[in-house]
């Protein structure tokens, strides 16, 4: 089947791109607004994208296509949040954080999760997330017609369970990470291959 995008409505083009690019890491975001309540809210359209400083990119959209979303508001205000990662244990909360509330309602404190202080920015860390990344808003980028967000964030202050760094490096299957799939689906990292070092081979060509 051939789809061209300009013929299909942007929620058919969502579906088809959110049901093809997965898994998708989460994002699971806190922010203050204006009043100094947290604010919490997942976001799949999620990735780093530099290591030296370190960086996150979010993209943000906008509410029925006009106003910019709670979380992004109070990036652009502020302009600092924290990227909290998601396990499997908070999947439930992470997926109940995504319900559409008004912006002086706390998602965090409706659903009774602990907050912790960050080093170095306002908002707080998620107490319930394995590893929360505290960030500095480097850049924001308008995108396509509906101008969604690409939040550019730099990387602070990382805080990870103790038990998940050996060596320096994450044990990515204890951190045990949750992943977005299509519509309200997620996954869990399922079989881990682990592969030896590449290896292009030219002779005979």
């Amino acid at each position: 089947m051939e789809i061209d995008p300009n013929t299909n409505s942007m929620l058919e083009n969502y579906k088809i791109m959110t049901g093809l690019v997965v898994p998708r890491p989460i994002a699971w975001v806190t922010t203050l607004n204006a009043a100094g309540s947290t604010n919490l809210s997942p976001f799949s359209a999620f990735t780093f994208c530099s290591h030296k400083p370190p960086m996150v990119a979010i993209s943000i959209g906008r509410k029925a296509g006009v106003v910019l979303k709670d979380t992004g508001q109070n990036i652009l205000r502020s302009g600092e949040f924290v990227v909290n990662i998601v396990n499997s244990a908070a999947l439930s909360a992470m997926h109940n954080s995504s319900a559409i509330v008004p912006p002086d309602v706390s998602e965090a404190d409706a659903l009774q999760l602990d907050q912790l202080p960050s080093s170095t920015v306002s908002p707080p860390r998620i107490a319930e997330a394995p590893a929360s990344l505290e960030c500095r808003l480097h850049l924001s980028i308008p995108l396509g017609e509906e101008h969604n967000m690409l939040m550019i964030g730099e990387v602070l202050r990382f805080h990870v369970r103790d038990d998940l760094i050996n060596n320096g490096k994450v044990e990515t299957v204890a951190l045990d990470p949750v992943a977005r799939l299509g519509g309200p689906n997620y996954a869990g990292l399922g079989e881990v291959i682990r592969m030896p070092d590449a290896v292009l081979t030219t002779v005979g060509r």
